[in-house]
């Protein structure tokens, strides 16, 4: 049994310890979130935008639920306008899988942005039709998107 431990990568035992049909855990991924956006979502003015009202009405419109998933695969560059406040920051790329993606995104719709048009939660599907549909994008592309679909 020695012998295997040495020859099988640590990742690949952790991943035979987890049942594959396992769901990510938004909340825990979050946590990777939190340390711009803080635990509760408020952001930091200035700085950091607050995930709330603005979350939810992007995430209640097709375009705005492109953005949001491609905010957090592509990251974000740029200028963009939330809650009425400019930043100029950079949010960069989470290196995420689809499920993942999805997990981290209806954590914030349901227990991040509280307030605004009831949310709907992400598919690991429609993930990665945004991916697919964002793939020659950049961060800074992403940041355009904003405006772009009603982000205030």
């Amino acid at each position: 049994m020695k012998a295997l431990f040495g020859l099988v990568p640590a990742a690949a035992l952790l991943a035979l310890a987890l049942p594959a049909d396992a769901a990510p855990d938004g909340a825990t991924v979050f946590a990777r979130c939190a340390a711009c956006h803080t635990r509760t979502g408020a952001g930091v003015p200035g700085a950091y935008p607050p995930l709330g009202a603005d979350f939810r009405a992007l995430a209640a419109k097709s375009a705005g639920r492109r953005y949001l998933a491609l905010a957090v695969i592509k990251g974000l560059s740029g200028p963009i306008t939330v809650e009425g406040k400019p930043y100029r920051g950079v949010m960069p790329a989470q290196v995420l899988d689809d499920a993942t993606t999805a997990a981290v995104l209806n954590h914030v719709g349901t227990q991040i942005a509280k307030t605004g048009p009831a949310f709907k939660p992400f598919t690991d599907k429609e993930v990665a039709g945004h991916r697919a549909s964002g793939s020659g994008l950049s961060a800074a592309d992403v940041a355009k998107l904003h405006a772009g679909v009603g982000g205030k």
